[in-house]
C-alpha cells in the first residue's frame, strides 16, 4: 500500500496514533529533499502537513510538493485556529485544511473524503460499526478514536461478531468458527472472552454485545431493531 508523507519529522504523536488507528500507512519527512529521498516506489498517496509548530518549513514544504512534474495530491493542511489569516492566497498549496485541537474522527473523515473526490491513495480494510473500527490489515482496533488493547482471540470474537451485526450465534457456534473445530475448549471460553470484550469496550459501549437467554450472543441490533 502506498504511504501518505507525514510533516513533521518526528510524527507528532498524537497524529501518528490518528493515522495509525484509521490504518493508513505514513512516512515522516522534515525535508522536500526528504519526501524526495523516503518516496516509496509506487509514490506517495498523499500528504498531511501539520504547521501549527513550524508554518514556515510548512508552507515550504507545500510548496515544493505542489511544484513537482506530477503535484502531490491529496494534501490535507493542519493548522492553528490563529494561522487561518495564512491560508489567504495560499488556497493553491493544500486541498484541505484542519484546524488544531483535531479529532482523530475527523481527521480519517477529512482524509476519506479526499481520497474519494480525488479518486487517489487506498483505504485500508475496515470493518466499522457507529465508533467501533477494526483494521483488517493491522489488527488493530479502535472506539471513538481510542485504541482498545485486544488479544488476538479477543481480536478475532470481535471481528466475527462486528461482521455479522444482528445475528445470534451459539456459544458451540462462536468456538468452531473463532477458535476452529479442533479446540477443545468448552462454552466458558467464550463467555469469558464476552466479558472481557465488555470491560474493554467500556459501560456506554459494553451492550453492542448482548445475551440472548438460552441461546447466545448477538452484536449489535436486528435487522427488526431487537
Amino acid at each position: 500500500m502506498e504511504s501518505l508523507l507525514l510533516f513533521p519529522d518526528p510524527a507528532p504523536p498524537a497524529l501518528a496514533q490518528a493515522l495509525d488507528m484509521a490504518g493508513y500507512p505514513w512516512k515522516a519527512v522534515s525535508t522536500p529533499q526528504a519526501a524526495e529521498r523516503l518516496e516509496p516506489d509506487d509514490g506517495w498517496s498523499g500528504a498531511v502537513i501539520s504547521a501549527d509548530l513550524d508554518p514556515e518549513t510548512a508552507f515550504a514544504l507545500c510548496r515544493a510538493l505542489r511544484k513537482r512534474d506530477m503535484p502531490l495530491s491529496p494534501l490535507l493542511l493542519i493548522i492553528s485556529a490563529d494561522q487561518l489569516t495564512e491560508l489567504e492566497l495560499r488556497e493553491d498549496l493544500f486541498d484541505d485544511f484542519c484546524v488544531a485541537p483535531w479529532r482523530g474522527q475527523e481527521l480519517d473523515a477529512r482524509l476519506g473524503h479526499l481520497f474519494w473526490r480525488t479518486g487517489r491513495g487506498t483505504r485500508p480494510d475496515l470493518v466499522e460499526y457507529g465508533a467501533l473500527v477494526l483494521n483488517l490489515e493491522t489488527y488493530q482496533a479502535s472506539l471513538s478514536g481510542r485504541p482498545l488493547d485486544l488479544t488476538y482471540m479477543e481480536y478475532e470474537l470481535l471481528k466475527f461478531l462486528a461482521t455479522h451485526p444482528g445475528k445470534v450465534f451459539t456459544r458451540e457456534t462462536l468456538l468452531s468458527r473463532v477458535w476452529g473445530y479442533e479446540y477443545y475448549g468448552g462454552a466458558r471460553t467464550v463467555d469469558v472472552h464476552i466479558r472481557r470484550l465488555r470491560a474493554k469496550l467500556g459501560e456506554e459501549q459494553a451492550n453492542l454485545i448482548s445475551t440472548v437467554r438460552s441461546v447466545g450472543y448477538r452484536f449489535g441490533q436486528s435487522r427488526w431493531g431487537a
